[in-house]
């Protein structure tokens, strides 16, 4: 549903909840207010059973810009944690609260990687099963992103649960790339970032 404080917002003759979500999706992502346009979104992927190749779209951007923005909040504040490590007049006050904001970052990246992967394991991919083109093309594209946020994950993970986290995110790749190899051409726009993507894993 459209969040409370955006009700006043709805076109007053809309007959879609969807159409409201999805339109409030496009405000937020021309304001650059990512984290309302994900919650917009959101809502249209639950209150769907597949999405268009729009909806998709944009339900990738929101996800992408706030994990974006956190995995970058999550580097710096590791080098500043270092920095102040090795730095000759280090303070343990200043240590302890770079480690809580880091791991306030950590607690963000896992709730909306976790979020995603929960969304495409029990909606998106599931709703994608047919065999029409639109549909191979969606199963490829929810596989490699279910693989991108594994990997996201794996990045913000201690040694051991880094290798296990790790481990699903290849797993999904490789299913992606099974499908794309099969049904999709070298050149096809989903198929090349899928590569891309993987190259870097």
């Amino acid at each position: 549903l459209v969040p409370q404080n955006t009700r006043k917002l709805r076109r007053p003759h809309s007959s879609s909840i969807s159409v409201d979500n999805l339109y409030m999706a496009k405000l937020a992502e021309e304001s650059e207010r990512f984290e309302e346009m994900l919650e917009f979104m959101r809502a249209v992927a639950t209150s769907k059973d597949s999405l268009t190749l729009e909806e998709r779209n944009l339900l990738s951007v929101a996800y992408k810009s706030v994990v974006g923005s956190r995995r970058a909040s999550l580097r710096t504040t590791i080098l500043l944690e270092a920095k102040e490590r090795e730095a000759s007049d280090t303070k343990p006050w200043r240590t302890e609260l770079l480690a809580a904001y880091k791991c306030k970052v950590e607690g963000e990246l896992e709730k909306y990687c976790n979020e995603i992967i929960g969304l495409i394991e029990t909606r998106l991919i599931p709703g994608v099963q047919g065999g029409s083109q639109s549909q191979v093309e969606s199963q490829v594209f929810y596989q490699k992103m279910h693989a991108d946020y594994f990997r996201y994950l794996a990045e913000s993970r201690e040694p051991g649960l880094r290798e296990e986290t790790a481990l699903r995110a290849d797993a999904s790749y490789q299913r992606a790339r099974q499908i794309a190899d099969k049904s999709l051409t070298p050149t096809h726009p989903i198929r090349l970032g899928l590569a891309l993507n993987y190259s870097v894993f």
